[in-house]
């Protein structure tokens, strides 16, 4: 399972604080946690600051790379904002996140991902509203993985998110992304799936319990990717166990290695 760390988003109040403050310090040490974690990737996201999210997410950028050696995911809407701060990227190959089906968006972002060699994080929307069933999710995806690799993007840099709503407002989503997931990973050899999954649980109490349920559901389905808190220990717990599960742990060694790194407890 692929992990984007999720933290160093602009919407959560510490990190928005300490873009106000360009708090280096405070940045630096959720990335080093997230890295300690197991995360594979780190997500930056500096929206939320109208007319400086171009500059935001550069400092993000140089911010986090000056203490992890993990490749990073650049997250904006704003194809400015990552036309912006992929040229900062230093080492390993970065991901985008995100595309969508959205005229300008595709068109603006799809030759940065072919310019940078970014794997790319392709959403379930189209011009209208976001697709709710696993149907249309299932005809959105297919159009994202079929222009998307007739632009010459190779099918194994996709990773498709077939987006979950939160469950407080619409019982079915979850139902419905699972569902998608799993015809998704069929239909698509060599295409990933990913999704951010605590959307699941807004508005409702308890929601850690929400999200590793989902994520166990999810995996079972076949979903390879995550963008996930790695800090959280349980959720990490339900991910190690779950592949242990459905056979994607060979011989469950990254399970009882977990268990002697006293991961586990």
């Amino acid at each position: 399972m692929l992990i984007v760390a999720e933290r160093i988003n602009a919407s959560r109040k510490p990190i928005r604080a300490a873009l106000e403050k360009l708090d280096a310090a405070a940045i630096q040490a959720d990335a080093r946690a997230q890295a300690a974690a197991g995360a594979h990737y780190i997500d930056v996201n500096g929206g939320t600051f109208p007319g400086r999210e171009p500059e935001l997410l550069c400092w993000l950028v140089e911010t986090v790379q000056a203490v992890a050696d993990l490749p990073l995911c650049i997250d904006s809407p704003d194809p400015a904002a990552l036309a912006a701060a992929l040229p900062k990227v230093k080492g390993g190959r970065p991901m985008i996140n995100s595309i969508s089906l959205e005229g300008e968006r595709f068109e603006r972002v799809l030759p940065l991902a072919l310019q940078y060699r970014a794997r790319l994080i392709a959403l379930c929307q189209g011009e209208t509203v976001p697709a709710s069933t696993a149907e249309q999710k299932l005809d959105l995806a297919t159009q994202l993985v079929e222009r998307l690799t007739r632009a010459g993007l190779p099918i194994d840099d996709i990773y498709v998110d077939p987006l979950v709503f939160p469950l407080a407002t619409e019982s079915g989503s979850a139902n419905a992304t699972l569902d998608a997931i799993g015809e998704i990973m069929r239909r698509f050899p060599g295409v990933h799936t990913i999704c951010g999954l605590t959307n699941v649980s807004h508005g409702l109490p308890v929601r850690k319990l929400i999200n590793r349920t989902f994520l166990v559901g999810a995996i079972a389905r076949g979903m390879d990717a995550a963008i996930i808190d790695p800090t959280d220990m349980q959720l990490m717990q339900a991910l190690l166990a779950a592949e242990a599960v459905y056979g994607r742990d060979d011989y469950c060694m990254n399970y009882i290695g977990a268990y002697q790194d006293g991961k586990l407890a």
